[in-house]
């Protein structure tokens, strides 16, 4: 299938299948005239592709990832480490936050406090 009709099954825009194809996640066939032609598991590929980064992996770690990933978007366990790795990461950056948020959130605190008192005169 042309990069077009891709576009119109996945939702995805032309310049982001390029993208891909440039990152080495989204494989294509060159055609007489370099037209791209994808194969019929293209939109499966795709979907799998915005799956994992909806997930928050990088497109270097999808790239590692996605030959082991099913048409259906199951992940093989080959993958398993990589991915909880992944998640731990995730895990630490919610605890970073989580303190940054408490942090921002006292300063506010304190500022409203001093807004609402009255100034001596």
């Amino acid at each position: 299938m042309r990069i077009g009709e891709l576009a119109a099954r996945t939702g995805v825009s032309v310049r982001l299948l390029r993208y891909y194809e440039e990152q080495g996640l989204l494989e294509t066939h060159r055609r007489e005239g370099g037209h791209r032609r994808y194969g019929d598991d293209a939109p499966a590929v795709v979907r799998n592709i915005r799956a994992l980064l909806g997930a928050g992996l990088s497109t270097s770690a999808i790239r590692d990832v996605l030959p082991c990933v099913g048409g259906d978007g199951s992940v093989a366990p080959c993958m398993l480490e990589v991915l909880e790795q992944r998640l731990d990461l995730l895990d630490r950056q919610m605890l970073s936050l989580g303190a940054s948020r408490a942090a921002l959130a006292g300063i506010v605190a304190a500022a409203r406090r001093e807004a609402a008192e009255p100034v001596p005169v």
